[in-house]
């Protein structure tokens, strides 16, 4: 499964141990993860200005992440009516991508996920699709 995660949940994900730090470790192995130039950018800011991590700790995050699967800005977002214009183009680079599934904590883009031409999910409902993917052991 080709999964795309937003600038929130990668943030978490390197913030604190937790469900985004589970998720995107079981990504990274299980499945494939996608980012996009537009969440590498909006996570270098956060990295450094939230975290207040070290020049070389960022470069190093942003070098795992671009050893995944990066999706490049496409050349026009999806017009899809989203209120803030850096998760149209989120929104875009996931399906350039073609994911399988949008993860973020983001509240106005889950709730406008019934809308959107791909899947968009917290990161509680990646945990219980991927539950519900595989028997419990």
């Amino acid at each position: 499964m080709k999964v795309f995660f937003d600038t929130n949940v990668v943030l978490a994900a390197f913030a604190t141990r937790g469900l985004c730090a589970d998720l995107f470790a079981h990504v990274l192995v299980e499945h494939e993860l996608l980012v996009g130039d537009t969440v590498i950018r909006e996570l270098r800011s956060k990295l450094r200005l939230k975290l207040k991590l070290s020049r070389i700790a960022i470069d190093e995050i942003e070098a795992l992440l671009r050893d995944q699967t990066v999706v490049t800005l496409p050349a026009r977002h999806l017009s899809l009516g989203i209120p803030d214009p850096d998760d149209e183009w989120i929104v875009a680079e996931a399906v350039a991508g073609e994911a399988d599934m949008l993860v973020t904590g983001d509240a106005a883009l889950l709730k406008f996920g019934q809308r959107a031409p791909l899947p968009i999910v917290s990161p509680r409902g990646l945990w219980e699709s991927l539950r519900g993917a595989s028997p419990a052991r």
